[in-house]
């Protein structure tokens, strides 16, 4: 501090005496008149310990700044852990989100397959159920052309035995007609 003193004082001495016209300890002399007023506010201020003073307020800051790098440095890192932690979960639904859509798409398909299954086995019913009706409706047209048959044949039966044909002749012909109609019914 001393040196510090001894550079000025010897600078703030050789710098008016060379601008200086005249004595230069007097005081008509502005350039000692200003060399005396920055001499003392030079040693008000040390005086005062204003340099310590501007040393602690700097210091004060930096611990200042420094506690705030601290922060946020431990607030990045919170921030990229929180981060980590988000995108993990995103991963985490992501692959939850792919294993629901597999899981639709094999039951979509098994539902397909059980739907085409199902078709099969109505269309198979109705075919069975039409195939019943069609031989139903067939036995029962059989069975309607048996009877009008057998009608027509009593009827041509009876004309024809009433009109010229014995008793004993008349038999005959109804126990061939109904061996006849018997033999081509069954």
């Amino acid at each position: 501090m001393r040196n510090t003193l001894a550079i000025i004082f010897s600078a703030g001495v050789a710098s008016p005496a060379l601008a200086a016209s005249g004595p230069f300890f007097s005081l008509a002399n502005t350039d000692f008149v200003v060399l005396i007023s920055f001499i003392l506010f030079i040693g008000v201020i040390f005086y005062f310990k204003v340099p310590g003073m501007l040393s602690a307020m700097l210091d004060k800051r930096a611990d200042g700044i420094k506690s705030e790098l601290d922060e946020a440095r431990a607030l990045r890192e919170e921030a990229q852990t929180l981060l980590a932690s988000y995108e993990r979960k995103q991963r985490e639904m992501q692959e939850q989100a792919e294993k629901i859509v597999a899981a639709a798409r094999e039951e979509a398909a098994m539902a397909a397959e059980q739907a085409k299954a199902d078709l099969q086995a109505s269309i198979a019913r109705r075919m069975a159920t039409a195939e019943d009706q069609i031989a139903s409706a067939q036995a029962s047209a059989v069975r309607e052309v048996r009877d009008q048959a057998i009608t027509v044949a009593i009827a041509t039966a009876r004309e024809v035995i009433a009109k010229d044909i014995s008793a004993a002749a008349a038999n005959k012909l109804i126990d061939d007609a109904i061996g006849e109609v018997d033999a081509k019914l069954h």
